[in-house]
């Protein structure tokens, strides 16, 4: 579904710069936080349930939050703005360039929630767990970093285990009903919640990229 564009975001966002970051070649993120630690990336971060939750639960964590609508990234911006969030930033920033911001091994953990499925097989190198998208977390990864994986799409679901096979990833938390696994501690996004109100079967696994 096209979102409708709201004109004023452009300039209210600005209400949140503190929580925002100007994507750019040079930057460091280690300067942007003020500290030395461990960084968590979310890929799509939509209206930001997810993150301000998990950043909220995880202080001792740098997260950074990506996302390509501004229109959505406002509402983001917002939720961790008013939680007072001093370890996330976010970036109004398209995932395909994910390599002119972060330098190799830099990140401990990627996020993808919910993303496009992009159901024709001609769309298939635009999905985020298409083999082009691991060799570019495979790049900025440490050694042994995660990428945690969430979708209401089966289809989705079953080509990217594929990709992960193919690539000689290590699976683990393969969850083909997570509401109603053992799984702890999950925090559901916005289209979650939605999703699984509707009884919608959410699908999860976490990957490990180990040289």
């Amino acid at each position: 579904m096209r979102l409708r564009k709201k004109p004023w975001i452009k300039d209210a966002i600005n209400d949140y710069k503190e929580v925002l970051t100007e994507a750019c070649p040079d930057l460091n993120w280690r300067e942007t936080f003020k500290r030395d630690a461990p960084f968590y990336v979310e890929l799509g971060t939509g209206k930001g349930k997810f993150i301000a939750e998990l950043a909220e639960r995880n202080p001792e964590i740098n997260f950074i939050g990506m996302e390509a609508q501004l229109d959505v990234l406002y509402y983001a911006a917002q939720k961790v703005y008013e939680r007072q969030l001093t370890n996330v930033r976010l970036l109004h920033f398209d995932v395909n360039n994910i390599l002119e911001i972060f330098s190799p091994g830099a990140i401990s953990r990627v996020y993808i929630n919910f993303c496009d499925p992009w159901p024709k097989n001609r769309h298939a190198k635009r999905r985020l767990t298409h083999k082009v998208f691991l060799d570019k977390y495979r790049s900025i990864l440490t050694n042994g970093g995660e990428l945690h994986f969430k979708t209401d799409n089966e289809k989705l679901f079953e080509f990217s285990l594929n990709q992960f096979a193919d690539a000689g990833l290590k699976m683990k938390h393969i969850s083909f009903d997570l509401h109603n696994s053992d799984y702890k501690d999950n925090i559901m996004t916005e289209y979650e919640a939605k999703f699984s109100a509707m009884g919608m079967k959410i699908y999860r696994t976490e990957v490990k990229f180990v040289e």
